[in-house]
Protein backbone atom coordinates (compact mmCIF):
# COMPACT_ATOMS: atom_id res chain seq x y z
CA UNK A 1 0.00 0.00 0.00
CA UNK A 2 1.40 3.62 -0.45
CA UNK A 3 2.41 5.76 2.32
CA UNK A 4 0.73 9.01 2.96
CA UNK A 5 2.96 12.25 2.61
CA UNK A 6 3.09 14.78 5.14
CA UNK A 7 2.27 18.03 5.14
CA UNK A 8 5.39 19.41 4.75
CA UNK A 9 6.29 17.23 1.63
CA UNK A 10 2.99 18.17 0.01
CA UNK A 11 3.49 21.88 0.48
CA UNK A 12 6.88 21.22 -0.92
CA UNK A 13 6.47 18.94 -4.11
CA UNK A 14 2.85 20.79 -5.01
CA UNK A 15 5.73 23.52 -5.89
CA UNK A 16 7.21 21.54 -8.59
CA UNK A 17 4.17 21.01 -10.62
CA UNK A 18 2.34 24.09 -12.81
CA UNK A 19 -0.62 24.50 -12.94
CA UNK A 20 -1.73 22.29 -9.95
CA UNK A 21 -2.92 23.41 -6.60
CA UNK A 22 -3.64 21.08 -2.96
CA UNK A 23 -6.08 21.14 -0.11
CA UNK A 24 -3.94 18.63 1.22
CA UNK A 25 -5.57 15.71 0.86
CA UNK A 26 -5.40 15.98 -3.47
CA UNK A 27 -3.94 17.27 -6.43
CA UNK A 28 -6.22 19.45 -8.46
CA UNK A 29 -5.75 20.96 -12.07
CA UNK A 30 -8.20 23.01 -14.36
CA UNK A 31 -7.14 23.21 -17.90
CA UNK A 32 -9.04 24.96 -20.98
CA UNK A 33 -9.38 23.89 -24.47
CA UNK A 34 -10.01 25.44 -27.83
CA UNK A 35 -13.23 23.18 -28.03
CA UNK A 36 -14.55 20.02 -26.72
CA UNK A 37 -13.18 18.25 -29.16
CA UNK A 38 -9.62 19.02 -27.73
CA UNK A 39 -10.88 18.35 -24.19
CA UNK A 40 -12.06 15.27 -24.97
CA UNK A 41 -9.16 14.16 -26.85
CA UNK A 42 -6.86 15.34 -23.89
CA UNK A 43 -8.93 12.95 -21.60
CA UNK A 44 -8.45 10.26 -24.24
CA UNK A 45 -4.48 10.99 -24.27
CA UNK A 46 -4.76 10.07 -19.76
CA UNK A 47 -6.59 6.25 -20.27
CA UNK A 48 -2.94 4.48 -21.21
CA UNK A 49 -0.35 6.13 -18.77
CA UNK A 50 -3.51 5.90 -15.81
CA UNK A 51 -3.78 2.38 -17.00
CA UNK A 52 -0.26 1.47 -16.60
CA UNK A 53 0.22 3.44 -13.46
CA UNK A 54 -2.76 1.45 -12.09
CA UNK A 55 -4.04 5.28 -10.65
CA UNK A 56 -6.82 6.61 -12.05
CA UNK A 57 -7.23 10.44 -12.00
CA UNK A 58 -11.04 11.79 -10.96
CA UNK A 59 -12.00 13.73 -14.15
CA UNK A 60 -14.50 16.70 -14.45
CA UNK A 61 -15.43 17.69 -18.38
CA UNK A 62 -17.22 20.90 -19.10
CA UNK A 63 -17.35 21.43 -22.38
CA UNK A 64 -14.07 22.91 -22.77
CA UNK A 65 -12.87 22.78 -19.43
CA UNK A 66 -11.03 19.48 -17.99
CA UNK A 67 -11.10 19.51 -14.52
CA UNK A 68 -8.70 17.03 -12.67
CA UNK A 69 -8.40 15.81 -9.21
CA UNK A 70 -5.78 12.84 -7.99
CA UNK A 71 -6.13 11.68 -4.35
CA UNK A 72 -4.85 8.00 -3.14
CA UNK A 73 -7.97 6.71 -1.68
CA UNK A 74 -6.42 3.59 0.18
CA UNK A 75 -3.79 5.76 1.80
CA UNK A 76 -6.26 8.08 2.99
CA UNK A 77 -4.61 11.34 1.61
CA UNK A 78 -1.57 12.10 -1.13
CA UNK A 79 1.01 9.94 -1.78
CA UNK A 80 4.05 9.23 -4.71
CA UNK A 81 1.67 7.76 -6.82
CA UNK A 82 -0.25 11.19 -7.34
CA UNK A 83 2.56 13.32 -7.81
CA UNK A 84 3.81 11.18 -10.61
CA UNK A 85 0.76 11.04 -12.10
CA UNK A 86 0.43 14.90 -11.76
CA UNK A 87 3.67 15.08 -13.76
CA UNK A 88 2.55 12.84 -15.94
CA UNK A 89 -0.42 14.30 -16.91
CA UNK A 90 1.05 17.70 -17.29
CA UNK A 91 3.66 16.18 -19.84
CA UNK A 92 0.75 15.53 -21.99
CA UNK A 93 -0.19 19.02 -21.91
CA UNK A 94 2.03 20.59 -23.03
Amino acid sequence: MAVKLDDVTIRERVQSLSDWTTDGQSLQMSRKFKDFLAAMAFVNRLVDPAEAAGHHPDIFISYNRVDITLTTHDAGGLTDMDFQMAQTISNLVQ
